[in-house]
C-alpha cells in the first residue's frame, strides 16, 4: 500500500448522530433520520454538501420544513453543529506518522456550516490552522461541488494526484461510499464502533 485516503467524520473527527437527531427534534423538525442520516439523506443535505446552497439558503429551508419562521440562525446552526464532537489529539499524532510513510489524503463529505466549526476546533483545541498539515492534499465536497458516493469525486482524487488504485487504501464509516471506492479497484476498510481506524491501522500493519 502506497496512498491512503481518509475519511473525515467518524474516522478522525468523532460524530454523534444521535445528538443530532436530538437537536433537530428539539428544534421541531419531525422524521429527521428520514432527512439526514449517516446512510442517507435528502437532496436539501446533499445540495449543502455540494455547495450548491448557500448556508441562508439551507437554514431557510429548515425553517421552511419545520413550518417555524421563529428559528433564527443560531438555533439552527447550533442544532446542525451539535453532530461534530472532535478529535482525539492521538487521531493527530497518527496522520503525521501515516503521512511519513504514505500519501496521504482527506476526501470528506462536508458543507459551509460544518466546515467552519471544525475549523474552529481545531484552531481553539488542538491549535492548528486546519487538516492540511496532515495531508498532501485535503478535500472537502462543498469546495469541489462534488461528493461521496458519486464516482467522479473518486475519480478526479485518483486522477489528479495519478494514484493506482491497487496501491491505494480508503478508509470511511459509509459502506455506500466504500462501494464506488471499490467498483474503481481502490482497497477499502469500514470504520464501525467496533471497528474503529485505531483497529483497522493494526489490521493492514499500517504503522
Amino acid at each position: 500500500m502506497e496512498n491512503i485516503i481518509l475519511d473525515y467524520g467518524n474516522v478522525i473527527f468523532d460524530l454523534d448522530f444521535v445528538k443530532l437527531t436530538e437537536s433537530f427534534e428539539k428544534l421541531g423538525v419531525k422524521n429527521v433520520e428520514g432527512l439526514f442520516s449517516q446512510a442517507k439523506q435528502s437532496p436539501l443535505f446533499d445540495a449543502f454538501d455540494k455547495g450548491e446552497i448557500s448556508p441562508q439558503e439551507f437554514r431557510d429551508h429548515i425553517r421552511k420544513i419545520t413550518e417555524m419562521d421563529s428559528l433564527t440562525d443560531g438555533m439552527i446552526d447550533d442544532a446542525w453543529n451539535s453532530l461534530l464532537i472532535g478529535v482525539p489529539a492521538s487521531r493527530h499524532l497518527i496522520l503525521e506518522k501515516l503521512k511519513v510513510k504514505y500519501r496521504t489524503f482527506l476526501l470528506s463529505n462536508n458543507n459551509e456550516i460544518h466546515y467552519a466549526a471544525i475549523l474552529k476546533h481545531l484552531r481553539t483545541e488542538h491549535r492548528i490552522t486546519d487538516n492540511s498539515v496532515f495531508f498532501e492534499k485535503d478535500y472537502y465536497s462543498h469546495l469541489l461541488r462534488m461528493r461521496k458516493p458519486d464516482k467522479e469525486i473518486f475519480e478526479f482524487v485518483l486522477a489528479t494526484h495519478q494514484l493506482d488504485p491497487d496501491k491505494t487504501l480508503f478508509v470511511d464509516d459509509s459502506p455506500q461510499h466504500l462501494e464506488t471506492a471499490k467498483s474503481l479497484g481502490v482497497h477499502t476498510a469500514l470504520v464501525t464502533s467496533g471497528n474503529p481506524f485505531e483497529s483497522i491501522l493494526e489490521e493492514y500493519n499500517l504503522l
